[in-house]
């Protein structure tokens, strides 16, 4: 139940005094996890990317579904970098056509996905096919916000995908490690309206802003590996 106890919002914990969003009780927890380990520190690291752009979208109901997720000891997944592009924002080829009934559907591949294989959540960031994006090879500013127009933002989107959907095809573990940091493929998967997290700009923001608070955690689990090597 830490999981569920440390990264629930207190907005989202059905008013149990301990299940909150605590960065200073996260760090000490990631500084913990680093010294028995960094296999251990991964899977908690990777659940708390996956639930940035979840607990930064206002769909309540992929909201209560990643808090259910983690009431039941599910962990979670954060879909952004892929072999040909890394961790580039500007650059996805995971694509989404719009359906005439709503939703779309999702095709492209990821890559160096940690909990890939069990998460019940995969927060992934893909872009619309109907829609221009960022060329990431033109950019020629580092204040993207006031140098790019708005309509290079419209064709983002984050939505949560399930990886034991039989449409979300786990290829292998791209390292040799007790962690599993997956290769997967969506194969016409179906994104419904509830599953998108956000759409445009705000999507490229939460992309952003899930980095700057997940890799936070990066210098206490090195913290606690010092540690561990002190001892």
């Amino acid at each position: 139940g830490i999981f569920a106890t440390f990264l629930t919002p207190a907005s989202e914990a059905g008013g149990d005094p301990d299940k909150r969003w605590d960065t200073a009780r996260n760090a000490m927890y990631s500084q913990i996890l680093g010294f028995y380990g960094m296999q251990y520190w991964y899977v908690w690291q990777v659940t708390i990317l996956g639930l940035g752009p979840i607990w930064q979208s206002s769909n309540q109901a992929a909201r209560r579904r990643a808090a259910d997720a983690l009431e039941s000891g599910g962990i979670v997944a954060f879909g952004l970098s892929e072999q040909a592009h890394g961790a580039d924002v500007y650059a996805t080829d995971m694509i989404l056509d719009p359906q005439p009934d709503g939703g779309y559907v999702a095709n492209g591949g990821k890559y160096y996905i940690g909990n890939g294989n069990l998460a019940s959540l995969v927060s992934v960031f893909g872009r619309r096919a109907d829609k221009q994006i960022i060329d990431s090879t033109d950019i020629d500013s580092t204040d993207i916000e006031r140098h790019r127009p708005a309509a290079d933002f419209d064709g983002y989107l984050f939505f949560a995908a399930d990886s034991q959907d039989p449409a979300y095809k786990l290829q292998r573990n791209v390292v040799e490690s007790q962690m599993y940091v997956a290769a997967f493929d969506l194969e016409n998967y179906r994104v419904a309206d509830d599953d998108i997290l956000h759409e445009g700009k705000a999507a490229f923001h939460a992309a952003i802003n899930t980095v700057n608070i997940g890799k936070f955690n990066l210098g206490f689990g090195a913290i606690g590996a010092c540690e561990h090597a002190l001892f």
